[in-house]
């Protein structure tokens, strides 16, 4: 049968027939509110419902948290403060670029907690491209819908003297102004939670399209009528008109990082006289063409909602953050610098979670935006003297490592071209042989890491044996590009030599990593179940697989492949017990390890998350097609607490998309993705050369999860990995699914993924 969908005249049209089903419209599968049931303590995604357009400057979402508070919106909320325009990459940054509009009707109410009203998600829509709700306290349905830097709003108001729209510029700094001849209201907001330079603003502009019978602005907590302007600590204006039952008030609205003038450039370039209908097609057609390029079939409602939803995610962040001129030229303000300058920078992303798997899903699906993205490195990295770590929108100092590198890297050995790659080589250089102006930027211990070839664990530098595994990998990632950049030789062999580091924390005592002494000792303390201290929020079962390049330098190191498997498998058959000192409570990141049943397998954080397709290095690829489709299956749902974990500006979902596609790749910056088990009958993946990738499993079920054969272009195919290249000229992979493992195929050394041991 055919399910149809009314929103604002249009009609959405999509099967919902059986596990055979084609999915016709990819974004009538994405759920917004998928992981927005989280809490401090607890995390099941700590998202968002982003109301935006593929990687758009500006993202709106309703606004149930107090103002400041990192948990915009949760699925628990009962009250709407506002509607508000975002950039927050996630709860632990927060935001920055933040104000609220908020309808109200009756009584005058301007503060945040007077104005909230009560609502319900049985009266609340939300997709991608569109967001309506029902304000019960003002008998007031608010729809929304948004462009990259603009968003026109349609409130559906009752029959009321004094219906209201309230304007929240937020505190920390802002202004408004109120243009009544022009029914414009103009401001700036500055409220942010670092990562600018002083002069930072966000500029804004709202149009309506109907005049003012009445004006106010605020300072802080004090109402003033006819009072058109205010610069305060706290500013916001309230416009009121008096409305019929049923009337639409539109109101059009675009900020801008760089001024008031580029802000209503923004508005009428992106807008125009649109009508709310339009935008919201307009919107729903790009969500389709960026979605599309997966298209899966043969698959259950619940997992075609999951992975539309986790697709939908990864193109989010990071966010375009530069506008287009008067003259059409690409300029952007810089977090580094403070300036107006020319060129792309993208921003809200930390590359310890996005390195693993959201950057090689865009060099795989998405280059051309990851081109804009590199460009916007440079950028990074000319105003800022180093390449971040994690921006929003500049420099933040969290999480370790120096996995820039590998960004850069995957990215050029993935055939990314046309830009300034000589630059970004330079910066790496730079960034792997010196600290930063934070300990997040550069690397931390780097003098250490440098002459000993571990950050010791007894100089006070933390999270040191996270640190050095990190670093050997990105010099890794460095030595791969300098080697395709023909550097000299004395520079390669540099990288070569450092990227075995990683053994320099290997402690045969217990066969794991761990902390080690700068007299070279490892500490008589070590207890590999504690979270934090030499590991970065996890543990040492967690970590000591990050060894991405040389996964059989790893086996070796473990006594070999049957002791390395028997590693793997105490993972899952361990208890999830757990030493949280370190910390002095129990982290959420914990909590999520510990109730998930899968014993120290914490894939509600990254370090582990590649860990399952180990097994392709040791002869014994089954494991890696039950546990992925366990992990998938058990971890992951389409509702609000769908997510494990924090979901990652895009990284858990990346591993998702992946790992349902079957095939993720493990060490990026080599040309491979190790082989799992599709989750669908098909996936045609549109790549943008124009070429297809099909990836047929008509024996796929929730039973048959193992893979009997697979043929490439109708040839039997043995190796455990697929090539990076080989994809990009379009190819047709048969995988035959059984309910039991075949356990001959890839269990010889021939079949398994690169690892540098056995590069040679």
């Amino acid at each position: 049968m055919r399910k149809i969908i009314i929103i604002c005249g249009l009609f959405f049209v999509f099967v919902t027939t059986n596990a055979q089903t084609k999915v016709l419209d990819p974004v009538e599968y994405v759920n917004p509110l998928m992981g927005t049931q989280s809490v401090h303590s607890l995390s099941n995604g700590n998202t968002y419902p982003a109301i935006a357009r593929p990687w758009g400057m500006n993202f709106w979402t309703p606004q149930t948290g107090k103002m400041g508070d990192g948990w915009i919106y949760t699925y628990t909320a009962e009250k709407i403060r506002g509607f508000k325009q975002t950039h927050q990459p996630s709860p632990w940054m927060n935001d920055y670029g933040q104000f609220s509009i908020m309808p109200v009707t009756g009584k005058l109410v301007f503060k945040e907690e007077e104005r909230a009203s009560w609502f319900s998600h049985k009266s609340e829509t939300v997709k991608p491209y569109y967001y309506s709700v029902y304000l019960a306290d003002y008998d007031v349905t608010t729809e929304l819908t948004t462009t990259e830097r603009a968003a026109h709003f349609q409130f559906t108001f009752p029959e009321n003297e004094q219906s209201s729209i309230v304007i929240d510029a937020f505190d920390k700094g802002s202004y408004v102004k109120i243009i009544p001849s022009e029914n414009k209201i103009i401001g700036y907001t500055t409220r942010n939670s670092g990562g600018v330079p002083a002069n930072f603003k966000n500029y804004f502009v709202l149009v309506f399209d109907k005049s003012f019978s009445s004006n106010y602005t605020w300072k802080d907590t004090v109402l003033e009528k006819d009072k058109l302007e205010s610069l305060a600590n706290h500013a916001g204006a309230v416009v009121s008109f008096k409305t019929k039952k049923g009337e639409k008030i539109n109101v059009r609205v675009a900020s801008s990082f760089i001024s008031i003038e580029q802000a209503e450039l923004n508005l009428k370039t992106e807008l125009g006289n649109a009508s709310f209908e339009k935008t919201v097609a307009e919107s729903k057609e790009e969500w389709n063409k960026v979605l599309g390029k997966v298209q899966v079939e043969g698959g259950s409602d619940e997992q075609f909602k999951t992975f539309y939803s986790c697709l939908y995610r990864t193109a989010c962040f990071p966010q375009k953050h530069y506008e287009i001129d008067a003259a059409g030229k690409i300029m952007h303000y810089s977090p580094y610098n403070g300036k107006v300058l020319p060129g792309y920078m993208y921003a809200g992303t930390g590359f310890w979670d996005t390195f693993r798997a959201l950057y090689p899903l865009l060099n795989l699906v998405y280059p051309s935006i990851n081109k804009e993205m590199q460009e916007g490195l440079i950028n990074d990295y000319k105003e800022g003297g180093f390449l971040p770590e994690w921006s929003s929108p500049g420099f933040r100092n969290v999480m370790v490592g120096n996995n820039s590198a590998s960004v850069v890297s995957d990215a050029y050995v993935k055939g990314l071209r046309d830009y300034d790659i000589n630059t970004l080589y330079e910066a790496l250089l730079h960034g792997a042989n010196n600290e930063g102006p934070m300990d997040a930027v550069g690397r931390k211990g780097a003098a250490y890491y440098n002459t000993l070839g571990y950050v010791p664990y007894d100089v006070k530098i933390n999270e040191n044996a996270a640190r050095t595994l990190e670093y050997a990998y990105d010099d890794f990632a460095i030595w791969k590009l300098a080697k395709a950049l023909n550097r000299p030789k004395k520079e390669i062999n540099l990288f070569e030599k450092r990227m075995m580091n990683y053994k320099n924390v290997f402690n045969p005592s217990f066969q794991l990593m761990s902390g080690r002494n700068k007299d070279g000792s490892f500490p008589a303390d070590f207890n590999p179940f504690k979270w934090g201290d030499a590991f970065t929020e996890g543990n040492s079962w967690h970590y000591s697989w990050s060894v991405f390049h040389d996964v059989q330098g790893l086996v070796d190191l473990m006594g070999g492949e049957k002791a390395f498997t028997t590693k793997l498998d105490a993972v899952f058959s361990m208890p999830p017990v757990f030493d949280e000192s370190y910390y002095g409570s129990v982290i959420h990141e914990i909590r999520e390890m510990q109730i998930m049943n899968m014993g120290q397998y914490a894939h509600g954080n990254q370090p582990i998350q590649h860990m399952i397709y180990l097994y392709n290095y040791a002869g014994q690829p089954w494991k890696t097609q039950y546990w992925s489709r366990e992990v998938m299956n058990r971890l992951y749902k389409p509702t609000a607490d769908g997510y494990c974990g924090d979901e990652d500006n895009g990284q858990t979902s990346a591993w998702y998309v992946f790992s349902a596609m079957g095939f993720y790749p493990v060490c990026p910056a080599t040309e491979e993705y190790v082989l799992g088990a599709p989750l669908f009958k098909k996936v045609t993946l549109q790549l943008e050369n124009g070429k297809e990738v099909i990836i047929n499993a008509p024996g796929n079920s929730e039973d048959n999860k193992y893979v009997q054969e697979l043929k490439w272009n109708n040839s039997t195919y043995t190796k455990n990995y697929i090539n990076h290249f080989d994809l990009l000229k379009g190819t047709v992979l048969d995988f035959d699914m059984n309910n039991t493992p075949n356990n001959q195929r890839g269990t010889s050394s021939s079949s398994y993924p690169y690892s540098y041991s056995t590069s040679k």
